[in-house]
């Protein structure tokens, strides 16, 4: 193979990883759409009880506060964005969480224990939030992904379902709530983006999420036994603080389609050069090769190289002169 040729196989060769090489870092352009879904967890979080009753559960004076533990929960959002092509992605974006209530405590006084029992409802985070994000370009990263970080900012609902913690001991009256109230929240977001070649503008992604709420405030009561109600007032949560991991696909419908790879067409192959006929004269009466007999089968025995010929054919002839059993001989020789 000449130099040439190998130089021109090498390049073909390498074009496809060059091309996969570089398709991670293809920053977004134009209209795209994300979602995804993961576990989230909600942190602690103390209740300040408000109006009404202010102790709820005593007459000692003490000061009413409790606090909610939640179980690992859900959440999911879903987008609808737009990348200028530098970098930098705008997004409109939805989001749901849910965690279930795992234990209540406190609202007790000195003497009284702030155990509680029968704990559950739901805790439900919904809304709205307009993102910002910026895909970074690190040099020589070692995987073949885009990393991004994000923030924004929105409006996002509480809703306490069926939220409920029964004293014991000392009292079987129960805390309730069952209400929903809208605060301002806020998010920081940080993940990466995996391209699937199969599909342009398709990308796998994997982010970690910490959104957080202002204060909301929910209307609660305290029930006795019998289910009537013993006192009514406002519950004043602390700032919501969730942590979710999530794994989602993301879209991009003007992604530019990879130029196919060159086909590069074989080189014809050279046409057999036309069979020869060689002619090798002796001296008379001889039949060892002179010089130039010599360097007409050197010719033969290097065309056959390039002829493609199978099939060689010699014939050896003497002229008139002697017996034709003499000139049998002398040809065959």
């Amino acid at each position: 193979m000449s130099f040439r040729k190998a130089l021109l196989a090498a390049t073909v060769l390498a074009m496809p990883a060059t091309a996969m090489a570089q398709a991670p870092f293809q920053p977004v352009t134009g209209l795209y759409i994300a979602g995804g879904a993961g576990v989230n967890w909600l942190m602690d979080r103390d209740l300040e009880a408000q109006g009404g009753n202010r102790n709820y559960f005593n007459t000692t004076g003490a000061r009413s506060y409790g606090e909610t533990r939640q179980d690992t929960g859900w959440g999911g959002v879903g987008s609808l964005g737009w990348g200028f092509g530098n970098g930098v992605r705008l997004e409109i974006e939805g989001n749901y969480r849910q965690n279930e209530v795992d234990k209540i405590g406190g609202f007790g006084g000195p003497r009284v224990t702030s155990a509680f029992r029968n704990n559950g409802g739901d805790i439900r985070q919904y809304g709205a939030m307009a993102n910002i994000f910026y895909d970074l370009v690190i040099p020589r990263f070692p995987l073949p992904v885009q990393p991004y970080i994000g923030g924004g900012v929105g409006y996002v609902w509480t809703e306490y379902d069926g939220v409920r913690g029964t004293r014991q001991p000392g009292g079987s009256n129960s805390i309730v709530i069952d209400d929903t109230d809208g605060r301002f929240a806020w998010q920081g977001i940080a993940g990466v983006a995996y391209p699937i070649a199969a599909a342009p503008g398709l990308a796998l992604t994997l982010e970690y999420r910490y959104m957080g709420t202002l204060e909301p405030k929910l209307d609660g009561r305290v029930v006795n036994p019998a289910g009537a109600t013993v006192s009514r007032g406002t519950f004043k949560a602390d700032p919501a603080e969730n942590h979710s991991v999530m794994i989602g696909l993301r879209y991009a419908f003007n992604t530019p389609r990879p130029a196919p790879a060159p086909v590069v067409a074989p080189a014809p192959a050279a046409a057999p050069a036309p069979a020869r006929t060689y002619l090798v004269f002796f001296d008379f009466d001889r039949a060892d090769l002179t010089d130039r007999a010599r360097q007409i089968i050197a010719e033969a025995a290097q065309a056959v190289t390039s002829t493609g010929t199978t099939r060689i054919e010699v014939a050896g002839h003497a002229d008139r002169s002697g017996t034709p059993q003499y000139n049998q001989r002398l040809s065959m020789r």
